[in-house]
């Protein structure tokens, strides 16, 4: 559970503003060099003051996070005219990269899985991908270092190994509960998994993409699964804690663990996500053969395949544009403004990709109904981040380092309380080109627990900003020396960047620098895609299915899907063989 965007100020990135990754013929293409040595690797065209070409496309998508990525990915593969307007500098959103020193940092996810999958079930983000003739290289491993207080050990993913550790770390009692969660809900990964992401729309055209093309599938589905997981199946819509509560499972470690997995799947503990989400997630991680994988050169490495994509069907790009308002004429969104007065027009439609709270200040308040003001004001919000990001010399650090690991220091406190949580990503372990030669690459983390309002006013130039800067990163400073061993010393490191929940809002343009919307399962659902302005659709993890890298990619198709016919798209579904 990782964002992203330039999060530190002063850092100069090679593409300059107002840049536009323009349409492409088949025979220009953006070239991407897996070695390069700057943040980004996309050859671009010289920078102007304005979107070249005609300020105008079918649809125009603000922002470049990998929702808005795979929507106008898809959308050029339907042949419409799309125009990406990103305000920074490079494109990815929550999931760019930069580089200081030759040190090459994810500044948002670094734990995946589902890219090499494919076929009907795959991960969303794999099915935009395929669809857009695109693969990401990886790296495949099975496990992370895990830091609790019960013990320090290293946990496995597959249907067996945790068992192991359960036994070893907590009891007979927990490894028997486990048991029965996972032939529980291992059989309902069928149910939750037997409709493909890229075949969902937004309008009555779902009946022919999805539930009639797939009815087959579906029935199967549920023939296999028999009938107690056939009537588990409407649980998939209700929080998980349903599931483990008609299971009977007491054991504390066993309800811990899940509320751990279930937050950082989603920012929300277990009583609070769907049980479909963690029946997914349980389905790629406990399942015979299973495995995570880490992106070589990085997650910088999918949003080049994204914007490969989008180019190669004849996509712009437009970096450096910012959005200042959405326009609305007669009632319909019509197009956008930039910051610099630019007027974009928008023929079929404008997709914000942007939060919901930000969306609602780029529109005209006396177009939008109260209910839907009122609706997104009154959404609670996740907290926000601390971040830290170092680079250091290899040799001072253990030879057996991995590639993640998990830090919770108090279970009591429980995992969503802030400076309880520390995640930490070496990617350079997996993928050495991110670090110069015989050095490391990190990223540390407290996981959308930091309160904004302790940030909310300072002055960042400020020595009362700076004390707490440092007071509130100590936690990941400590986390990140017990996972590193003795002989990693901090005044060393040769890259040292602290980010904050105002580093959030500045530079990732989230309102309060949050994570993203902490809807409860059972209690409130996640908004759809279209909105009261007519033309006017979101995406991203403001909208149905939530928050997470395949949750923001599904977003993305559903609205692509929903803006071209039923034929359009099911002719898509027969080209990927799903």
């Amino acid at each position: 559970m990782e964002l992203g965007l330039p999060l530190f100020p002063g850092i100069k990135f090679p593409t300059p503003r107002n840049t536009v990754l323009a349409r492409s013929s088949p025979n220009n293409l953006p070239q991407f060099s897996s070695n390069a040595s700057s943040s980004t690797s996309i050859s671009v065209k010289p920078p102007t003051k304005t979107v070249p070409g005609k300020p105008e496309a079918d649809v125009v998508v603000i922002g470049s996070g990998i929702g808005g990525l795979c929507c106008a990915g898809l959308l050029a593969r339907y042949n419409q005219d799309v125009l990406v307007l990103e305000s920074h500098d490079l494109p990815g959103g929550a999931a760019h990269s930069f580089e200081i020193k030759g040190y090459k940092f994810d500044s948002g996810p670094s734990l995946f899985s589902g890219f090499q999958s494919r076929g009907p079930q795959a991960n969303p983000l794999a099915q935009v991908l395929d669809a857009l003739g695109e693969s990401i290289p990886c790296a495949k491993y099975d496990s992370w270092m895990v830091y609790i207080p019960e013990a320090e050990f290293l946990s496995r993913i597959g249907p067996t190994e945790f068992l192991k550790d359960l036994e070893k770390y907590a009891s007979q009692n927990a490894v028997q509960e486990w048991k029965k969660l996972l032939e529980a809900i291992l059989p309902l990964s069928a149910a939750a998994m037997a409709l493909p992401p890229l075949s969902i729309r937004g309008d009555l055209g779902v009946i022919s993409t999805a539930a009639a093309r797939y009815a087959p599938s579906l029935l199967k589905s549920f023939v296999e699964m028999g009938p107690q997981g056939a009537f588990g199946a409407p649980k998939l819509l209700r929080p998980f804690t349903e599931i483990m509560d008609s299971l009977e499972l007491r054991d504390p470690f066993i309800r811990n663990w899940v509320d751990l997995l279930a937050f950082l799947l989603a920012g929300v503990k277990s009583n609070g996500i769907l049980s479909a989400e963690m029946v997914y997630m349980f389905a790629e991680w406990y399942k015979p053969g299973c495995t995570l994988e880490y992106p070589l050169n990085g997650s910088g490495a999918i949003i080049e395949a994204l914007v490969r994509g989008i180019q190669k069907f004849g996509g712009r790009i437009s970096l450096g544009s910012h959005v200042e308002k959405i326009i609305v004429e007669n009632g319909k969104a019509t197009g956008v403004k930039l910051k610099g007065g630019q007027f974009i027009r928008a023929k079929m439609a404008v997709v914000s990709n942007a939060s919901m709270w930000d969306t609602l200040n780029l529109l005209p308040k006396d177009q939008l109904p109260k209910s839907y003001v009122d609706r997104v004001k009154t959404t609670p919000q996740c907290e926000s981040f601390m971040h830290l990001h170092l680079g250091f010399d290899a040799e001072d650090v253990r030879e057996d380092l991995g590639i993640h690991h998990l830090v919770v220091n108090e279970w009591e406190r429980g995992v969503d309380a802030d400076q309880n949580v520390v995640l930490i990503s070496v990617p350079s372990v997996l993928s050495p080109n991110l670090a110069p030669p015989g050095k490391h690459v990190l990223h540390a983390y407290t996981p959308g627990t930091e309160p904004f309002e302790l940030w909310e006013g300072l002055d960042r130039r400020s020595a009362e900003y700076k004390k707490l800067k440092a007071e509130r990163s100590e936690v990941m400073w400590k986390a990140v020396e017990r996972a590193l061993g003795s002989g990693f010393n901090r005044d060393k490191c040769e890259v040292k960047l602290v980010g904050t929940p105002l580093t959030h809002q500045r530079f990732l343009r989230r309102n309060r620098g949050t994570y993203g919307p902490a809807i409860q399962a059972g209690q409130g659902t996640f908004p759809g895609h279209s909105t009261p302005i007519p033309q006017l659709y979101c995406c991203g993890d403001s909208t149905f299915p939530g928050i997470g890298v395949p949750a923001v990619a599904a977003s993305g198709a559903i609205v692509a899907n929903s803006l071209v016919s039923v034929s359009q798209h099911s002719q898509l579904l027969d080209a990927i063989g799903i």
